[in-house]
């Protein structure tokens, strides 16, 4: 599987293409033709180290839109591991659309921490 990584320079890791990923600035260029887009949260709290002009501007640029998605191939599926701030990294639509399955992935993801917990207490 091809991985790829889309965002700002400001925010990718320097050496990040050497994990074998393909960096992407351009959001519509690196949606094209995927399968899965899987979003992560904008740290609101981190905005103040100016990684980018403004939260307008990023989710302009980086936000995930109805648009954008069609961009993926049919049948590409949305995750995004909460919380969602919904009109910045992802649009409300496209959070509750059926091609979405972040309310699976975030109920599964609580479920695997509960599991790993229970195994690293000695208690499985």
């Amino acid at each position: 599987a091809e991985v790829r990584v889309v965002g700002p320079p400001t925010m990718i890791p320097l050496h990040i293409g050497q994990l074998g990923v393909r960096v992407y600035h351009n959001l519509d260029e690196g949606l094209r033709d995927v399968h899965v887009i899987m979003m992560l949260r904008l740290q609101l709290e981190r905005q103040g180290r100016a990684l980018f002009p403004t939260i307008r501007e990023y989710a302009r640029q980086y936000g995930l839109t109805g648009d954008r998605v069609k961009l993926a191939e049919p049948g590409a599926i949305v995750m995004h591991p909460g919380p969602i701030n919904r009109g910045v990294e992802i649009a409300p639509d496209v959070a509750d659309s059926l091609s979405s399955v972040i309310l699976d992935q975030v109920a599964n993801g609580v479920a695997v921490r509960m599991g790993i917990l229970y195994l690293m207490s000695g208690a499985g």
